[in-house]
């Protein structure tokens, strides 16, 4: 798979930057200039890929919608059903018929990408997860991600479920400029639930300077996957990073694409609308379960000298550094909905227990008086 730099003496200064930061990783990648739409290096980007949790992408985009068009506000309730609660982890393992606010919800799905609150919410919206996912379906059409197909809200593997490192941009894209509102949820540090601290899984933030977002996702099958966008000086830039095999590659991949971007003019370069799909087979997603799931691939990185026996990656960018603090974290939980329900919300469920069936007809004995 070639990189391609989209520029003419301008990408050949980035390709420079980018490659002296270190070696060419192989998964789909796209670096756009989020103010302008213009695409300043792709890789491979129409290749079709399983998206993992960046589908809570989409999903938050439904919810933004569903907002705009007044159906919900950021106060209604998100109701934790019998199936949401079954979905794997990760999770926040809450009860069914337990209810949270749809702000709340978000903010878990960004920083703990959680599958039984992403279930709930696509419930609570729509009515159904099939429902939701033809809703998530529908938007991606109208936004042009025409290599994109949907079937549930949080991204646990489904053949049936898969995008593009293009795609995920127009999304991420569209996030940004049409909510720029609702950025804050996409750089959120961490949160507090009761006495749990869960810091955002986005290794950029606090590790690049400027990170402002946005969302991780990571599947055997789809490998380490990120979005990420940074601002410099006014200006935004977004990387899309998928198919890397751990946490750190992903990171340090969007952390050089992202520092060789904001030295780049785009002058000359194609919108996401104008770049056309290259090459063969983009329609038959990758599965990297073989590549980072298995025995033998720990074993081909280790003899490689990629992991060290510990199975840590070793790997470095210069763009990269250590935080210089704790994150900030923000308080979420249970209660406090007082907002609308959604018109087409899933019904309330309630607990299993007998209903009560009518007594007989009972006419009270009068008592004696006792003389």
């Amino acid at each position: 798979m070639a990189r391609q730099f989209v520029l003419s003496a301008a990408g050949t200064a980035f390709a420079a930057a980018l490659l002296a930061a270190g070696p060419a990783l192989a998964g789909p990648s796209i670096l756009v200039d989020l103010g302008s739409g213009k695409v300043i290096e792709q890789e491979d980007a129409f290749q079709r890929w399983y998206p993992a949790s960046l589908s809570k992408l989409m999903t938050t985009y439904v919810v933004f919608r569903a907002i705009q068009a007044g159906e919900v506000t950021l106060e209604s309730p998100v109701r934790m059903t019998k199936n949401a609660a079954k979905e794997p982890p990760s999770k926040m393992g809450y009860a069914p018929g337990s209810e949270l606010t749809l702000d709340n919800a978000l903010k878990i799905i960004m920083v703990k990408s959680a599958n039984d609150v992403a279930t709930a919410i696509g419930e609570s919206i729509a009515g159904s997860e099939k429902a939701f996912a033809a809703r998530m379906n529908a938007e991606s059409l109208r936004l042009g991600m025409t290599g994109s197909h949907w079937v549930n809200a949080h991204g646990l593997h489904s053949e049936e479920q898969y995008s593009t490192a293009h795609d995920l941009a127009v999304l991420a894209r569209a996030l940004r400029t049409e909510f720029p509102q609702y950025e804050s949820y996409f750089k959120l540090e961490g949160i507090v639930a009761g006495n749990a601290k869960i810091k955002n899984h986005n290794d950029l933030i606090r590790r690049f300077d400027g990170t402002d977002g946005m969302k991780t996702g990571y599947t055997c099958p789809a490998g380490f996957n990120l979005v990420a966008t940074a601002t410099r000086d006014d200006r935004t830039l977004l990387a899309v990073v998928i198919g890397e095999r751990s946490s750190e590659e992903r990171a340090v991949k969007a952390a050089d694409l992202l520092a060789a971007g904001f030295g780049a003019a785009t002058a000359n370069a194609p919108t996401l609308a104008t770049i056309k799909p290259q090459g063969e087979g983009l329609d038959q997603p990758i599965n990297m379960r073989e590549r980072i799931c298995t025995k033998a691939a720990y074993r081909a990185r280790l003899d490689a000298g990629e992991v060290d026996k510990n199975g840590k990656v070793i790997i470095s960018s210069p763009n990269l550094h250590e935080p210089s603090r704790e994150p900030i974290l923000v308080a979420v939980g249970l209660g406090g909905a007082t907002g609308p329900r959604s018109p087409f919300a899933a019904p309330v469920e309630y607990a299993d227990v007998p209903i009560p069936t009518p007594r007989p007809d009972y006419t009270p004995v009068k008592a004696s008086v006792v003389q």
